[in-house]
């Protein structure tokens, strides 16, 4: 039976383990309304001072490849992240659950809410459960660090995503100075072909400089833009906003004082879906071919903006693409951490942009 997102608190937890240890079987209903709600600040609250190596290797398809699935089977998986209340987070767990549930491994998914002492239960509570592998998306790594020592000490495997820490098997990670400089790519790139240094795009980016890895987007962004649109651009705004309602906000006051912004840069999903919708606001639905957003993260809003010819959105940088394919991603670190495959701790996750050209496959294996 599916196993959808059960404890939110520690309390919680301890009962449905109580119950059935890691079991597949658990589910609250009361849960799956919170699950679909749009709340982008929740994917941002990684840890600002990991202290693990940032060294590692690049994955690509012929890397995950080599991942023998078959391991999964009957393995008790507890999996931790920061909040479900997010749909890149609600889309990629259900593509992953569907991975488990395929290869017969038991789990349990749970959120801490960005809360680190109930996160730290969470993990305490699936050492106590007897699991062979826990998953941590940590509120803040340094927090749990200790934790996952002593998951580890008891001869448990830790897969960290998002952080590179030190006390795991393996982090799945991303450089997110790259990930930015991909954005800022593409942005030059559209602004290549729609402007000159003679009639230069006026650009607004929308960052969230209050947390480390998407300050490093953020900078990655401008440094992107300079190396490709270098003497055709110009920044004319740059502002704070993770939320659509909030980056929608943003975007019409930058228009007030900016109304020639026809291109937008941004960190993750919030910022493209609230600057598309001012962008539609200002134009009566009239999207000039020079105008254009473009962010990062994957959601089912995006691709449907992607696919809409009259919206602003035009472009991003996506993590290995669909929900399916990222959970087929997870299952195989998984994998490879049960088999001792991993050579080195950090493994650097796929990057790869995503247009209207591509966003109908995407949109075919989202959840």
């Amino acid at each position: 039976m599916k196993n959808r997102w059960i404890a939110r608190t520690a309390a919680a937890l301890m009962v449905s383990f109580a119950l059935a240890g890691c079991s597949a079987g658990e589910q609250t209903g009361s849960e799956n309304a919170a699950v679909a709600a749009e709340s982008a600040e929740s994917e941002a609250q990684a840890a600002d001072n990991s202290t693990g190596s940032t060294e590692g290797i690049q994955a690509d398809d012929e890397w995950y490849a080599k991942a023998d699935l078959s391991v999964l089977e009957g393995k008790k998986i507890g999996i931790t992240i920061q909040s479900l209340r997010n749909a890149y987070w609600a889309g990629v767990m259900s593509g992953l659950e569907e991975q488990l549930e395929l290869h017969g491994a038991e789990y349990t998914i749970v959120a801490c809410d960005d809360n680190s002492a109930t996160q730290i239960g969470q993990i305490e509570n699936f050492v106590s459960a007897g699991c062979d592998l826990i998953m941590v998306h940590p509120s803040d790594a340094n927090a749990v660090e200790d934790a996952c020592a002593e998951a580890r000490n008891a001869g448990i495997k830790v897969m960290c995503w998002d952080d590179p820490m030190t006390n795991t098997d393996g982090n799945w990670i991303l450089n997110n100075t790259d990930l930015g400089i991909e954005i800022g790519k593409l942005a030059g790139e559209f602004i290549n072909e729609h402007y000159s240094e003679d009639n230069k795009a006026q650009v607004a980016v929308i960052g969230y400089p209050q947390t480390k890895i998407l300050k490093e987007r953020g900078d990655g962004i401008k440094q992107g833009l300079e190396e490709t649109a270098s003497g055709r651009y110009e920044i004319v705004a740059e502002q704070s906003a993770l939320e659509p309602n909030e980056a929608q906000t943003v975007m019409e006051t930058i228009l007030q004082k900016n109304p020639d912004c026809r291109v937008v840069t941004g960190i993750g999903a919030g910022p493209m879906i609230g600057a598309n919708e001012a962008l539609v606001i200002q134009t009566g639905g009239e999207i000039p071919e020079d105008m254009g957003v473009f962010t990062t993260d994957v959601t089912k809003q995006q691709l449907e903006q992607l696919m809409d010819e009259g919206a602003a959105s035009k472009g991003i940088i996506g993590f290995e693409g669909s929900d399916v394919e990222t959970g087929e991603k997870c299952a195989a670190m998984f994998a490879m951490i049960f088999n001792d495959q991993l050579e080195v701790q950090n493994v650097f996750r796929e990057m790869a942009p995503i247009t209207a050209e591509n966003a109908e496959q995407i949109m075919a294996e989202m959840k």
